[in-house]
């Protein structure tokens, strides 16, 4: 028997069931460019103090030198997490010689690709492949949409609050086999409702105009008075056709409907043969231009809105790790940097998500075609382009509704998640800040985008000059603060670390590359 939603509220809000709604665990991996004062991309490699990006558990690179990604520890405090984040940057801003992280998505100016340099991880065989992945990457498409940054969001309920669950269910199955579902359930809603993403926290209607340089597009831009190109009503451009485009891809049919179809769709795409990737090219005169010319050279390749994730172990794929052993947590990726927050994402923010994940998990889902996939899919590619288009319609269930009309009906309901959220946690935090994101959905001149636009449409504000003037305040914050979680000595230890641990691995290669590019595949 599958509840109701205020089924599950109402059984979940007895005392016995309390503590497991507030087990939840939250991690965030943040992406920012290393710029310098004028706006530029930073010509120096990854810092030596920073640590190994191969193996520093807090502190690596994305695609680029440029790039780096800060890794909190898993939580079950939002509050402990944020701090995390602050601590992490911190020790970065103070081992980058005065270079400033870029606090948008969409990249500052560049002139060409080749200015954008490939992250490096050692001479190590797993070392030289994530750096081969990353030519593969530039040379199917471009590196400038590789160093669009983004929020990854890592989230998961304790095992308590699924056993209850179950319980409320009347499921009788292992635990594991259960969460496993409930989890791909949570992923449909998600995708189903995704939009509200977007709407709600997309940071990027604006770019700079060397961004595009030769890149074809359809898209009506606009110019503003300051030289940067935007969409009146767009909400986030990173997560449009601009950002992570293959062709290849959007005829890749990977259900989520269950963990057994999701793992065999994701392990056919890895092994489908490209014919445009194929004339770039393997290994030409001696170098490496990409893994393998498949669709995907590797599972990391396909890009997706959300994930379902499981830790995995020393050389492991993500799809054998989740059919060996379950969904341990899920990954929400379509979150902007939020470049009015000094960590990329805000408490408020991370507070809304858990309400928002949550209603996913308790509400209906039924199993969803390829045919429903795709339409929300379209829902997600009109919000990103024309999100706050007063006129808009979503399509529903086969009903067209607008935003405000379909935001309404949702966030009534998450008001009931919200309240047996604070419940939980004793607060009324959830509750406050549910009704601070349904005033986006009723005014869309209060979401961020419409912020960024008006401030350099209509205020005419130099995109590039608000930006580094908010970077620099990041910094200067940052650097001032105390450390809370962390502390200089651990992190420094942490970098130090990292370079031993580096130096293991790459001594205790027995294979030359092509004989362990061989056996990673063939496995």
């Amino acid at each position: 028997m599958i509840s109701s939603l205020n089924q599950y509220l109402q059984a979940l809000s007895a005392d016995e069931h309390l503590a497991a709604v507030s087990g939840i665990k939250r991690g965030v991996e943040r992406e920012a460019l290393r710029v310098v004062s004028e706006g530029r991309l930073s010509t120096q490699p990854h810092r030596e103090n920073l640590g190994s990006a191969l193996t520093h558990p807090y502190i690596t690179t994305d695609y680029s030198e440029t790039l780096l990604e800060f890794i909190t520890p898993v939580s079950d405090s939002a509050e402990q997490t944020i701090a995390q984040l602050e601590d992490i940057q911190k020790y970065a801003y103070e081992n980058i010689d005065g270079e400033l992280l870029w606090p948008l998505s969409m990249p500052c100016f560049v002139e060409d690709d080749d200015q954008i340099p490939l992250a490096q991880y050692g001479s190590s065989n797993v070392g030289r492949m994530k750096t081969v992945y990353r030519q593969g990457l530039k040379n199917r498409y471009g590196s400038m949409m590789q160093v669009i940054a983004g929020i990854h969001f890592n989230f998961s309920f304790s095992e308590d609050f699924w056993r209850a669950i179950q319980q409320i269910d009347g499921d009788t199955r292992d635990l594991q086999t259960f969460v496993s579902e409930r989890y791909f359930a949570l992923i449909r809603n998600y995708k189903r409702l995704c939009w509200l993403i977007p709407y709600l926290f997309g940071s990027s209607p604006i770019l700079c105009s060397s961004f595009l340089q030769d890149k074809p597009h359809q898209l009506p831009f606009k110019r503003s008075k300051t030289g940067y190109l935007y969409l009146e009503h767009a909400t986030s451009l990173r997560m449009s056709d601009l950002g992570y485009t293959n062709s290849a891809q959007s005829a890749l049919n990977i259900c989520y409907n269950n963990l057994t179809s999701y793992v065999e769709g994701v392990k056919e795409a890895i092994s489908l043969a490209s014919d445009d990737f194929d004339k770039i090219g393997v290994k030409v005169d001696g170098e490496y231009r990409q893994l393998n010319s498949n669709v995907l050279q590797i599972e990391n390749e396909l890009y997706a809105p959300i994930r379902p994730k499981r830790v995995a172990e020393s050389g492991e794929k993500p799809s054998e790790a989740l059919q060996r052993r379950g969904v341990e947590y899920i990954e929400v990726r379509a979150l902007d940097v939020n470049p009015f927050s000094a960590t990329g994402i805000s408490l408020e923010q991370m507070r809304f998500l858990d309400v928002f994940i949550t209603y996913c998990a308790l509400a209906p889902s039924p199993e969803m075609t390829a045919e429903l996939q795709k339409r929300y899919e379209h829902n997600m590619d009109k919000v990103v382009l024309r999100g706050r288009e007063p006129e808009l319609k979503l399509n529903d269930d086969n009903q067209c509704k607008t935003i405000p009309e379909w935001g309404g009906e949702l966030f009534e309901e998450f008001m009931q998640v919200a309240k047996l959220l604070d419940k939980a946690y004793g607060t009324d935090d959830y509750q406050v800040v549910t009704s601070s994101e349904f005033a986006k959905v009723k005014d869309a001149s209060l979401t961020p985008s419409a912020k960024l636009v008006d401030m350099v449409v209509n205020q005419e504000a130099k995109y590039t000059a608000l930006a580094l003037g908010k970077a620099s305040e990041y910094r200067e914050q940052q650097m001032a603060n105390g450390y809370q979680t962390f502390d200089q000595a651990m992190l420094t230890q942490a970098a130090k670390q990292s370079h031993l641990d580096q130096k293991a691995i790459e001594e205790n290669d027995t294979l030359d590359f092509d004989s362990f590019l061989a056996d990673y595949f063939k496995a």
